[in-house]
């Protein structure tokens, strides 16, 4: 049986972290994913990211049916690749505002305790403000190098509508409107492949196994408090193979993977696990719950001026790209971002408004008919929650994920007053002349009654599933602030799964900061 001092389950965002932080200190480690390499060309092209949807690099998840969204089952993506969602994702590095970190009110956890991770994650191109980003770590942060020019009208749009102008959209009240900064480098994605797996591939002691589905976490139990001893996984063939941990599990399978692991391993509601065959092992009724997700709704405008990202697959534009790495295929997409407060005694924003030169329909699947441009309105702290449960006691079978989308009539009120601004934007004399006929929705709603209908029968994912394995210092959290497993010993978890409440922003950077955090715990820094 192989045996490793580490064994780190997903070799997503967390995972690629922990297997450079750990094995950079001598300890042998063992990196184990489900999907296979980075190599496919769109993984490295940044506008190219939704051709990787519903594919071999995608978990290709969906929601169950969403009782206040018209009974819909919503697509979520999620990366089955090395670098994992940090591959497939539109690239945007938004930490999320001071007030998020520090109203979690957890030791150790202050955005104070935060922010110098945070800066030696980043190697911030492009830009003096050193000040609030670090300059020289790992992950490349640059601004768009061809950005859309309807950008700068979205963005002048924003500066007409009395928003402040922003020098870098990480500064840490983070109200305000700021081109979109990016995980890329010289045109390129720059996943945590790149950033830190690459770079440790070649340690002797690191051990990267790609196609392994883990299907259960070893714990023994045959004294006391059980303890992590290793996982099992199966290959592509089905065998099963298991190995070995001396000193940690970490579990890094993301905000689905990571509590449906735990359940499969008998961690989680003894109730749930009855009911689908699996033996409980430690009772921890809140794994799984907590799920907490920002939902999409926008407007979708046709424009008369011809310059979208509609055109990015022209031949010319791929000529251009693979000359010089500009074009309408270095763009993320998501080129500009707006944070807003619905109401002015709010201390921190509660929608954030994303610009994109182009219709992003159903996910990119949609061809759209004809040039026009987004504003996605992303309802950016939710009263609602949701659940990851499992379906079977088979790995191989997708959990049931209900994200409990508009359970709370609060977060259907602030979702429409984003509406409403965003639709504004539209209105200035910067954004008026790009402006045409309604797309999605087709006709502007009668009354906020057919507003509401409207969103739910057009909300989406943005992408960003957390809390499932949530951290506290109450009994009642799965993890505490050291991220261990609470009634497990040698298992951690560290992913955006962990997060007590969703920050107002995205997900990637946060999950890459939790790592390097955990990083430092393990290794008792």
């Amino acid at each position: 049986m192989p045996s490793y001092d580490y064994v780190i389950v997903g070799a997503g965002s967390a995972g690629c972290v922990l297997a450079n932080r750990l094995s950079a200190s001598g300890a042998t480690v063992a990196l184990i994913e489900a999907g296979g390499p980075d190599k496919k060309m769109e993984i490295h092209v940044p506008a190219a990211f939704s051709k990787l949807f519903k594919t071999a690099y995608d978990w290709d998840f969906e929601t169950t049916p969403q009782k206040h969204l018209d009974d819909r089952s919503l697509y979520w993506p999620r990366g089955k690749v090395l670098g994992g969602s940090s591959s497939i994702n539109a690239q945007m590095w938004v930490r999320g505002t001071a007030a998020d970190y520090d109203g979690w009110e957890l030791p150790g956890w202050s955005y104070a305790d935060v922010l110098p991770i945070f800066r030696r994650i980043e190697r911030r191109v492009g830009s003096n403000r050193g000040d609030v980003y670090g300059t020289d770590g790992p992950l490349y942060i640059e601004e768009l190098r061809d950005p859309n020019p309807l950008t700068g009208a979205f963005l002048d749009a924003c500066a007409e509508a009395g928003l402040t102008r922003l020098g870098e959209l990480n500064e840490s009240a983070q109200l305000g409107f700021a081109p979109t900064p990016v995980t890329q480098h010289k045109g390129r994605r720059w996943s945590c492949v790149d950033a830190y797996l690459k770079p440790a591939r070649s340690r002797k002691n690191l051990a990267v196994i790609t196609g392994g589905l883990v299907s259960r976490i070893l714990l023994d139990t045959s004294s006391g408090t059980p303890r992590a001893t290793g996982v099992s996984y199966l290959t592509a063939t089905g065998a099963s193979v298991d190995v070995t941990a001396n000193r940690e599990v970490i579990v890094a399978a993301g905000a689905i993977g990571s509590p449906q692991l735990l359940q499969l391993s008998g961690i989680g509601d003894p109730s749930h696990l009855s009911s689908v065959g699996v033996t409980p092992v430690v009772s921890s009724p809140n794994v799984g719950q907590h799920l907490q997700d920002h939902l999409v709704a926008g407007w979708i405008r046709h424009t008369p001026t011809a310059v979208t990202l509609v055109d990015a697959e022209k031949p010319a534009q791929l000529v251009k790209y693979l000359l010089t790495k500009k074009g309408m295929l270095s763009s993320n997409v998501a080129e500009a971002v707006a944070m807003i407060r619905t109401k002015p005694g709010l201390a921190a924003p509660d929608i954030e408004l994303i610009f994109a030169a182009t219709p992003f329909l159903d996910h990119g699947f949609t061809t759209p008919p004809g040039h026009g441009i987004t504003i996605g309105v992303i309802l950016l702290q939710p009263f609602s929650s949701g659940s990851v449960t499992l379906a079977s006691s088979s790995p191989s079978d997708a959990p049931l994920i209900d994200a409990g989308y508009f359970s709370d009539d609060r977060d259907v009120r602030t979702l429409y007053e984003g509406m409403e601004f965003a639709h504004s934007l539209f209105e200035t004399s910067a954004l008026a002349p790009h402006t045409g006929a309604y797309m999605r929705p087709d006709h502007f709603p009668a009354d906020e009654a057919e507003a509401e209908s409207m969103m739910r029968a057009h909300s989406e994912t943005l992408y960003h599933p957390t809390g499932t394995c949530r951290m506290g210092t109450d009994s009642e959290s799965v993890v505490d602030t050291d991220l261990r497993v609470r009634g497990v010993d040698g298992l951690r978890v560290a992913d955006a799964s962990v997060l007590p409440q969703i920050i107002r922003g995205h997900t990637h950077a946060p999950t890459v900061m939790i790592a390097e955090k955990a990083s430092d715990l393990i290794r008792g820094h």
